[in-house]
This record gives C-alpha cells, sequence and structure tokens, in this order.
C-alpha cells in the first residue's frame, strides 16, 4: 500500500481509489485482491493487485477487508409512519447501514398503510432526510391490506413505489390474486406475497410437530405456506408477464413448489430469512419471545431444504424481514408477543457463519444472495460493482468474533432472534453515493 494513503475513516473526496482491500464482485462470481475507484458518486474502475504507483487520485487504505457491493435487503419494517415507538425511518436505515445494507424496501404494514402517493412520497423523503441507506416502498396491493380493493398502483408506482404486497396477511382470495397480478402486470411492478393459508394455520404459532406438542404451543402446520404458494403460482399461470416473488420461505414443501414453478420457467422469485437457516423449532425450549416468527421457525429438515434450495439457486435470495417490537411488547407470554425479530444487523455475520463457514456456498455466491440477487428480484438498480453503478460499498472482515447482545445494535428495538450467539463477520465501513455512512464504529449522523 502507497506511503501516501489515508485512513478511509478520514474519506472525504468526490474522486477516491480504496486500495489493500479484497473485492468480493457477486456479479462475476470472483474473489481477489484489488481496488476500487469511485468518481462522482459512482464506480470508476475496479483493478486486481496493488493501486498502481502513479495513480491520479486520493488514496485510501481498506485495511485488507473485504469490499463488496452494498447489500441489498428487499424485505424490512420500517415502523414509520405510525409505529415510530419500535422504529423510525432514521434509525432503521442507522440500523442498516451499520449491518453492511445500503439499499432496503421497506412493507406496507404501517399506519396509515402505504396505500397512497402521499404515504410513499413520506416515506421517500424521511429517507432523504437520515441521507443513510436508500429506501424502496413497497405498497399496499389491496386498500389497508384487507384484500377488498385494489390500490392504485400507477400512482403509487410514479411516487416511488417498486412492488405491491399485503405483506402480514396473503392477498385474500384466489380471485383477488388474479386482479393483483393482471393489474401490476399492467404497471410492470412484482407481487411480493406473503404465502399463508389462515384457514390452515388457524390459531397456531409455532411450527406443529413434536416441540409445539412438547411445549404445550398451538401448532401451525407448515403447509399453511405451501398451500397459499401453489394456488398462487396456479393463478399466475393464467396472467401473461406476471411476476411473483414469495416471501420469507421457511418450509420445504415450499421449496418443492418453487422448484416446479423454475421448471416452467416462470417468474417465480422467492426469498428466505436468515433465522430459517440457522434456527429450528428444537430452540423454542426457553419460550424466548424473540424467537416468535411468522412464518414459525421450521424443522432441522427445512432448514437443509432451505439451503440447498439456495444452493442450487431455487431461493433466489436471503432478506432480513426486519421487524422491530418495542421490549414490552415481547416482554409477554409467548402466544401474546407479536412475531418478528430485528435483522438488518446481523444478516452478513449469520450468512458467513452459517451458509460461508460450514463450505456450503463460496463467499462471492453467499454475498450475492445479499446484493444483486435481491436487487434483480424488485428490479431496482443496486449491489453491482460493474463501473458507472453508484458507488454504494461494504467493507467487512469475514473473520471478526462479535457477540451479539442488545445494546450494540442500533435499531431502536433490540428483539434479535440471536442475542447472546457467537458469530464471524462484521461490516466495518459503509459508502452510499461514495459519501461515506458509517465507519470507525460510528454511524454518521448518530449520537
Amino acid at each position: 500500500m502507497s506511503s501516501q494513503s489515508q485512513k478511509l475513516s478520514a474519506l472525504s473526496d468526490s474522486e477516491y481509489i480504496i486500495g489493500n482491500v479484497t473485492v468480493v464482485d457477486p456479479g462475476k462470481d470472483h474473489v481477489m485482491p484489488g481496488y476500487v475507484g469511485v468518481r462522482d458518486g459512482r464506480i470508476a474502475f475496479v483493478g486486481k493487485g496493488s493501486v498502481p504507483g502513479d495513480a491520479q487520485l486520493a488514496v485510501y487504505d481498506g485495511e485488507g477487508l473485504c469490499l463488496a457491493p452494498g447489500f441489498v435487503d428487499i424485505h424490512v419494517h420500517l415502523r414509520e409512519p405510525g409505529y415510530e415507538y419500535k422504529e423510525t425511518i432514521a434509525t432503521g436505515c442507522r440500523a442498516a447501514v451499520a449491518g453492511g445494507f445500503t439499499s432496503v424496501a421497506c412493507m406496507p404494514n404501517t399506519d396509515p398503510c402505504t396505500d397512497e402517493r402521499s404515504v410513499v412520497e413520506f416515506i421517500l423523503k424521511r429517507a432523504r432526510v437520515a441521507g443513510l441507506a436508500k429506501v424502496y416502498p413497497i405498497a399496499a396491493a389491496t386498500r389497508g391490506r384487507q384484500g377488498e380493493v385494489l390500490s392504485e398502483y400507477f400512482e403509487l408506482r410514479d411516487a416511488g413505489a417498486v412492488a405491491v404486497s399485503d405483506d402480514g396477511f396473503p392477498v385474500a382470495t384466489a380471485a383477488m390474486v388474479r386482479r393483483v397480478l393482471e393489474y401490476a402486470t399492467a404497471a410492470g411492478l412484482p407481487l411480493i406475497e406473503h404465502c399463508e393459508d389462515i384457514s390452515a394455520t388457524g390459531s397456531g404459532f409455532v411450527n406443529e410437530g413434536y416441540h409445539a406438542t412438547r411445549l404445550g404451543m398451538r401448532g401451525a402446520p407448515s403447509y399453511s405456506e405451501t398451500l397459499c404458494l401453489a394456488r398462487d403460482i396456479i393463478v399466475m399461470e393464467s396472467v401473461p408477464g406476471a411476476r411473483l416473488h414469495a416471501a420469507h420461505i421457511a418450509a420445504a414443501t415450499s421449496v418443492e413448489q418453487l422448484r416446479r414453478a423454475k421448471d416452467k420457467a416462470m417468474a417465480v422469485t422467492a426469498e428466505t430469512a436468515p433465522h430459517y437457516l440457522c434456527l429450528t423449532d428444537a430452540d423454542l425450549g426457553a419460550y424466548n419471545t424473540n424467537l416468535r416468527i411468522n412464518p414459525p421457525i421450521g424443522t432441522g429438515a427445512d432448514r437443509d431444504a432451505l439451503i440447498a434450495a439456495l444452493c442450487d439457486g431455487t431461493i433466489d435470495c436471503i432478506a432480513s424481514d426486519h421487524a422491530p417490537h418495542a421490549p414490552q411488547e415481547k416482554d409477554v407470554e409467548f402466544d401474546h408477543a407479536p412475531p418478528g425479530s430485528v435483522g438488518l444487523e446481523t444478516t452478513l455475520a449469520l450468512v458467513i457463519t452459517h451458509l460461508v463457514r460450514p463450505g456450503h456456498l463460496s463467499l462471492a455466491r453467499a454475498i450475492s444472495l445479499i446484493s444483486n440477487r435481491p436487487a434483480k428480484c424488485i428490479g431496482i438498480d443496486a449491489g453491482s460493482l460493474d463501473e458507472g453503478a453508484a458507488a454504494d460499498l461494504t467493507l467487512f472482515d469475514p473473520e471478526a468474533e462479535w457477540t451479539v447482545r442488545a445494546d450494540n445494535l442500533c435499531s431502536r428495538s433490540k428483539n434479535s432472534a440471536f442475542i447472546g450467539k457467537t458469530v464471524n463477520g462484521r461490516t466495518r465501513y459503509t459508502i452510499v453515493d461514495g459519501t461515506l455512512v458509517m465507519g470507525a464504529k460510528q454511524v454518521a449522523g448518530s449520537v
């Protein structure tokens, strides 16, 4: 590294080179020692080896870290407007960049619901004020997410929405699924489906099976998810050009449905979440309400099927399903706790700890699952190191060992399913449009 290099924590130039890094390029599926040049918020070039001695730009030392495109999370709950006591757009974006995420797509279960142009515009304005991660609103598929009347997709799209979903609820009926797909296709938007057959779930709140019975908890069958997914795939075949994205897949039987759809070359994509890859229903014994999640955490066989599906491409990406809840909401009996776990700050570490270190995936392929592949699922321009792409960059140490604690999370809520777990892999610097927004363990603008 040149003696002229500067500390990355002091980054202030608009044109510069970050050297002394291992470049992880998921788009090209390679990992190499190298450097990256940035001009005016865009990637100017990516080079192999050391920074040339005659470099004309300011050079910053990447400290031997891995450098990847900024991570992309297409399933987060920022809670604002309406539930700011759980999370705000600012605190959620702070958690995002602390975890290496430079782009996040937020779900519409806010109050008021994201079913009108004004709410989309409000979210985007608040994100601009925060000045951290880029935020992509997902609009409600139906008014109030009630499954009865379609939202105004063209108006919502023009305001900045990138997809539609009734997240938290499935689209109510097969007839409504068809209407949603027809109208969303005309507007060029994908439907992101929360796959759950409510009639099958009933009052269940953990995975139906041995451990639910042992713990005296009401079980929900995993086929609840699969029934809804199968319904949507069948309906989708009658809507040319439709795009369907299945959120937070948790069941092995759902993987089978996805494989059939992909064998037919249907435009069906899917995500799973880290908690389904790292935990099983055997972990529920402590009645830890942070493990109350919807869909419920499945069996070891479900976990193994999900990992295999990520490896063979049946499941396209990983999303955190970041779901903040206030302490008093989780400090209740298990069945009364709202479902969800925060995840923006632990996703990278869980991917490295449970997918890369055991040898399931290479580092480049694993990073692809949280960068360019989720971006493609919803059609946003993110997660790339290509020349001319936005200089959204994450520098991380894949070997860094740390223990997840409530007091080291930036999210307003601390309800992580992984509190107390020791993991490997941590973000050190996050850059958005060429500007350093997180570095030296400090998020820009935070106290």
